[in-house]
């Protein structure tokens, strides 16, 4: 799992002025460190910080196998939702019958209710993303981590109407075991992935589509994103890739939790 860089800027605007929250990004890998072990102690997450008294806690260790089998394909979109390219990305998705994880930015959510509640309608699950998307968060405290996650929670289940989020993805891969525990505790199962389009860094649809078809063997979780910038690139590499998938006898599903 390979940290994003560059083209934050947006999120710094925003999140600036409302939580004086610096957004930071580094180039190190964090899979290895990340994945490993987990013997710090069970979080406890305060009744208060998130919607749900029911909540079931869920397994730690990061995801990545689909609920869909070894023939499924696990559709994910980060860092929205966004006004412009969430609808683009849904209008492809229910084109295509295809039910994706979205993996929204706290701040995003409570910017645009009505596009989190069109993710729900359509079928697809809700990702926490954190708040502000600091690629760094795992070099912070756990106070500072526990906010990140559990503001993003209730941000996004209120946007929703009510439904939470079924997983965690930490930023650029930036997972501990202890936002790990904590999101597990909250019912969300920390979540990676096994390709990254690098649709971020718009190196081309071309590029985007040979990624896929190259790294697929991989593991079948794809990693897109519908905000952060012109996602142009993303949703004609979608429209190519999601019947390409079908022809070559993969099926759509959800990470297994």
């Amino acid at each position: 799992m390979t940290r994003h860089r560059g083209g934050r800027s947006w999120y710094s605007k925003v999140i600036g002025a409302a939580l004086g929250v610096t957004v930071l990004a580094t180039g190190a890998s964090v899979w290895t460190a990340q994945a490993g072990g987990t013997d710090e102690p069970t979080p406890k997450a305060s009744a208060s910080a998130a919607p749900g008294s029911d909540v079931k806690p869920v397994d730690a260790s990061i995801v990545h196998a689909s609920e869909a089998g070894k023939r499924g394909v696990n559709i994910t979109i980060d860092d929205g939702p966004d006004p412009v390219w969430t609808p683009r990305v849904l209008d492809l998705l229910r084109q295509y019958k295809v039910k994706a994880t979205f993996c929204m930015v706290g701040t995003q959510a409570q910017a645009h209710p009505d596009l989190v509640k069109k993710v729900v309608a359509a079928g697809h699950r809700l990702c926490d993303h954190s708040v502000s998307h600091n690629t760094a968060m795992d070099k912070d405290t756990q106070a500072y981590q526990s906010r990140q996650i559990l503001d993003a929670e209730r941000m996004i289940t209120k946007a929703s109407g009510g439904v939470r989020p079924m997983y965690y993805r930490a930023p650029g891969g930036a997972f501990t075991p202890y936002s790990r525990k904590l999101a597990a505790s909250r019912g969300m199962r920390p979540l990676g992935w096994n390709v990254d389009t690098k649709d971020f860094e718009r190196p081309g649809t071309d590029a985007i589509v040979a990624t896929v078809q190259r790294e697929l063997p991989n593991g079948p979780t794809l990693l897109f994103h519908d905000a952060g910038g012109d996602r142009t690139q993303t949703v004609e590499a979608l429209r190519r890739l999601l019947p390409w998938l079908k022809q070559q006898g993969y099926s759509f599903g959800f990470p297994v939790r």
